[in-house]
C-alpha cells in the first residue's frame, strides 16, 4: 500500500485530492493512478463471478464497503468529499464505462468524442466543447472500448480495428484503434435522449411546424413509404424514431439495423440487427440478409434504420409488394440527391437493370422524400418534404410540399428563417383522406409563414 499512499501525497501536495479536472496534469495523472491502485487491488479481493450476480444496488454497496476498507488499510488520510471521489471512480470503473459515467449522466450531451486518451469533446445544443475528463493512458481507453463492444457480441483489435455498437440506451457507438488511428484509439458515442423526443418536443424546439408535423403524421397512418434523407448528425434517426410512433399499436414492425438504437414504443415490435464477421471472417449477416429474411415474419412494416448497400433492391421490392407504410433513412444532402445514392445502391446488389428501371422501381416504391438538416447554429430542422409523382421519360419527377427558407443570421449566430408550404396540393392527398384522415386546406397555404 506505500505506493497508494505516496501518490496520495503526491496529489495532495498539488492540489488536494479533487477530481482530475480540477487539479492540473501532474495532480490529475496522480489522483488516477491512486484510483487505478485501488481498482486492481480491489479486483485481487473479490470474486467476479458472485459480484457479476448481485443486484446493482448491492453490488455498488458492497464495491463501496470495500474501496472504503482499502482506504483504511492504506492509512490514507481523505476528508468526506474526496473518499466518496474515489469510491464513485471505483465503482464506475467495476460496474460502467469508467470516466465516461459522468458524461452519460449529464442529459444535455448528445455527443461524446474521445480523441485518444488525453482529450474528450462532448456536444450540447449543437455546439462542440473540450471537457476536463480523460482517461489513464491508451490501454485504459482500449479496455472501455472493449467493455462497450464484448457487451454486443463484437470484438476489436489489431485485425479487426474498427467497429460499430451501442450502449443499452440505444446510444450509437463507433471505436477505431490502432494501427488504423494513428494517435491512439479514437471513440464516438452518438446518443439517444434518456426520454425519447417526442413531436410536440421537435415542434417547441421549432425544428418543424405544427403544421407540417400533423401532416408528416398523416402520412406515417396512411402507410405512405417515406424516405428520411439528410447529412451526417441532422438528426435523421431521432425523426425516424418520432415518426415510428404514429404507427398503430395494432400493427406488427420490423426494424432492421446495422446498431439497434430505435426506440419504438409499440407493443408488436420485432428488432434485429445485423453481424461482423468472426476472427476467421465467416458467419456476417448483412443488412440484406436481414431483410429477406424479414419477409418471411409477416411484417406489416419495415423500418430500416439507414440504407448504406444492396439492401435498397429488397427494401425497394419489398414496399412495392404490399409492405407499404415502411420507412428508411439514407445520407444525402437534398432529396433528389437521396434518389441518385438509392440508384447507386440497387447497383450495389448487383443488379444488370438498365437505368430506367431502376428509377422506376424507386419512383413506384416511395412516396415522399423528407430533408432534415443540421444548420450552422447547430439545430437541426426538417428543410424540406418533397412528393415522388412519378417519371418523365428517364427522370423521375418530384415536387416539394413544404420547405424551410433561411433569411439570414441573427446577432447572436442563430439561423432566421421560416417554413411555409409551396401551394403544391400533394397527390397522396387523396390517400389520406382514404384513411378517414380530414386535413384542413389552410395546410398548404403559400401566403402562411411560420417561424
Amino acid at each position: 500500500m506505500s505506493s497508494l499512499r505516496d501518490n496520495l501525497q503526491d496529489v495532495q501536495v498539488a492540489a488536494g485530492v479533487t477530481r482530475p479536472a480540477a487539479a492540473g496534469d501532474a495532480a490529475g495523472g496522480a489522483y488516477r493512478k491512486i484510483a487505478s491502485d485501488l481498482h486492481r487491488q480491489l479486483l485481487d479481493r473479490i470474486d467476479l463471478d458472485v459480484m457479476g450476480k448481485l443486484p446493482p444496488d448491492r453490488l455498488r454497496e458492497e464495491l463501496r464497503l470495500l474501496v472504503e476498507k482499502l482506504i483504511g488499510e492504506a492509512g490514507l488520510a481523505l476528508n468526506a468529499n474526496e473518499r466518496k471521489q474515489i469510491v464513485a471512480d471505483v465503482q464506475n470503473e467495476v460496474m460502467g464505462l469508467g470516466p465516461l459515467e459522468s458524461l452519460l449522466a449529464d442529459p444535455t450531451i448528445s455527443d461524446i468524442l474521445v480523441n485518444t486518451y488525453k482529450t474528450v469533446y462532448v456536444e450540447r445544443r449543437g455546439q462542440l466543447e473540450r471537457t476536463d475528463v480523460r482517461f489513464a493512458d491508451d490501454a485504459h481507453l482500449l479496455k472501455i472500448i472493449d467493455k462497450i463492444v464484448s457487451r454486443v457480441g463484437r470484438r476489436i483489435d489489431e485485425s479487426s480495428p474498427m467497429v460499430d455498437a451501442r450502449l443499452p440506451d440505444g446510444s450509437r457507438v463507433n471505436a477505431i484503434i490502432p494501427p488504423l488511428a494513428i494517435d491512439g484509439p479514437l471513440l464516438s458515442i452518438r446518443r439517444f435522449a434518456v426520454v425519447p423526443l417526442k413531436v410536440d418536443d421537435l415542434v417547441k424546439f421549432k425544428s418543424m411546424t405544427p403544421q407540417l408535423a400533423e401532416l408528416l403524421g398523416a402520412m406515417v397512418k396512411a402507410k405512405l413509404n417515406v424516405l428520411i434523407s439528410g447529412g451526417t448528425g441532422s438528426g435523421k434517426t431521432t425523426l425516424l424514431n418520432i415518426l415510428s410512433s404514429y404507427i398503430p399499436a395494432r400493427e406488427r414492425i420490423v426494424t432492421i439495423e446495422d446498431a439497434a438504437e430505435l426506440q419504438l414504443q409499440q407493443p408488436h415490435v420485432v428488432r434485429l440487427e445485423t453481424r461482423p464477421p468472426n476472427i476467421e471472417g465467416k458467419g456476417e449477416i448483412t443488412q440484406r440478409s436481414l431483410v429477406r429474411n424479414s419477409l418471411r415474419m409477416r411484417p406489416d412494416r419495415i423500418i430500416l434504420g439507414e440504407v448504406r448497400g444492396g439492401e435498397a433492391f429488397d427494401m425497394l421490392q419489398a414496399m412495392n409488394t404490399g409492405h407499404e407504410g415502411s420507412m428508411a433513412t439514407v445520407h444525402a444532402n437534398t432529396p433528389r440527391d437521396a434518389l441518385t445514392r438509392l440508384e447507386n445502391m440497387l447497383g450495389m446488389a448487383g443488379m444488370t437493370m438498365p437505368p430506367k428501371a431502376m428509377r422506376q422501381q424507386i419512383a413506384s416504391a416511395i412516396n415522399a422524400v423528407v430533408q432534415v438538416s443540421r444548420l450552422s447554429d447547430g439545430k437541426r430542422k426538417i428543410v424540406s418534404l418533397s412528393e415522388i409523382t412519378g417519371m418523365e421519360g428517364d427522370i423521375i419527377t418530384m415536387q416539394e410540399i413544404f420547405v424551410f427558407h433561411q433569411t439570414g443570421i441573427n446577432a447572436d449566430g442563430s439561423v432566421a428563417g421560416h417554413f411555409k408550404a409551396t401551394g403544391v396540393r400533394p397527390k397522396f392527398l387523396d390517400r389520406i383522406r382514404a384513411f378517414g384522415i380530414a386535413l384542413p386546406d389552410t395546410l398548404f397555404d403559400p401566403s402562411r409563414t411560420y417561424e
